[in-house]
């Protein structure tokens, strides 16, 4: 990873946001531009300066991990050693302008602005910086498409495993169990969220998380899950239906897989994430079903499972290359069933890349 390209590049952009300096506290976006994995650290960026802040916890990792820039082990938390820092080796110290600290906004909450606004000595300023991280993180670069290719490959093999173990009167947690088991022994560090298994009338929840409820002898299962591999996620849904197979359980599928194929050959550089998300509407508004289908069409996937862009109605942002999002369609309706198909969607130079690798050919067991 080209930790400190990535680094340089939020550097050169300080003087065009007015900032003096940046104080980075997520810690995906302290991976991203550094390489530090620790539950506690801080990433400290001015024109010339890059240091990243942890605690004596994580002393040989992040000496380890940290690429770019100086690791500073303290006593203290890392913001406020971040803080001190900033403090004690202010430019221009006697200057009566102050000194801009940019802060992500969305991550700190009050009460650690707070601890951080008293920590800094006078003239120093707070200011919510935009999301320059976040839309670096956007375009993945060739090394980051690597794994995450490899995390779909592996999120992929598990939904073999699900089909052999769905069956009526098995509940939906021990087909969790089953398959989460499956991806820690193919090498996954952990699931990339709680897995989703909801059988029945439960289908029709967008996000039914596996409960100890047996799965009924008819009816939908949706299958919704994906692993972190090397840092990164994957994401798909399967939907299969268990028992005897009715025309209006076909038609419902058809309708979201042809919906789902819509917005995915929608998918090249140029096009809005909201055109996306319409081609999808469209086809169940066509099929008198638009009005079951109650969340966006997708999200940006990488080293967290929803990052941006936001593949929803009305977004204005545009695919460029290196864009990785899924494709989610899904039609709920309450106290019946619900369907879902979801794969992950590459941005290439000309088009797109289906890089899920299943089928999604109607299935009963």
């Amino acid at each position: 990873m080209d930790h400190l390209g990535r680094m340089r590049r939020l550097q050169e952009q300080l003087s065009q946001q007015r900032l003096d300096s940046f104080l980075v506290s997520q810690l995906s976006n302290i991976r991203y531009l550094c390489g530090f994995t620790g539950s506690a650290g801080a990433l400290l960026l001015t024109e010339r300066d890059r240091r990243c802040f942890t605690d004596g916890r994580y002393t040989s990792q992040a000496r380890q991990e940290v690429k770019g820039a100086k690791v500073v082990v303290g006593r203290t938390p890392p913001l406020l050693a971040a803080a001190q820092w900033l403090g004690k080796h202010r430019r221009n110290s006697r200057s009566r302008t102050p000194q801009i600290l940019g802060i992500e906004g969305e991550y700190l909450t009050v009460a650690a602005q707070k601890r951080l606004k008293d920590a800094l000595p006078a003239g120093f300023r707070l200011r919510e910086a935009p999301p320059l991280i976040e839309r670096a993180r956007m375009v993945k670069d060739t090394e980051e498409i690597q794994h995450i290719r490899a995390a779909v490959v592996v999120g992929a093999s598990l939904f073999p495993t699900a089909l052999e173990t769905i069956r009526p009167g098995v509940r939906e947690n021990e087909v969790a169990a089953v398959m989460e088991y499956a991806a820690h022994k193919a090498g996954a560090r952990e699931m990339s969220f709680a897995t989703i298994i909801a059988a029945g009338c439960r289908s029709a929840l967008p996000h039914g998380r596996a409960s100890e409820q047996p799965i009924p002898s008819e009816g939908f299962v949706v299958c919704d899950f994906g692993v972190i591999l090397a840092g990164y996620c994957s994401d798909m849904t399967r939907t299969v239906y268990v028992g005897r197979v009715g025309e209006d359980a076909r038609d419902i599928y058809e309708a979201v897989r042809e919906a789902q194929q819509a917005a995915i050959e929608t998918v090249r550089p140029g096009v809005t994430v909201g055109e996306v998300d319409r081609a999808a509407r469209n086809l169940l508004k066509k099929c008198n079903l638009a009005k079951f289908f109650t969340h966006s069409t997708g999200h940006g996937v990488g080293l967290e499972i929803h990052e941006a862009p936001r593949v929803a109605a009305g977004q204005k942002e545009v695919l460029c290359p290196g864009m990785v999002i899924t494709i989610e369609p899904g039609v709920y309706i309450p106290g019946k069933w619900g369907v879902r198909i979801e794969d992950m969607v590459l941005v290439t130079e000309h088009g797109r890349e289906v890089l899920t690798p299943t089928s999604k050919q109607f299935t009963a067991l």
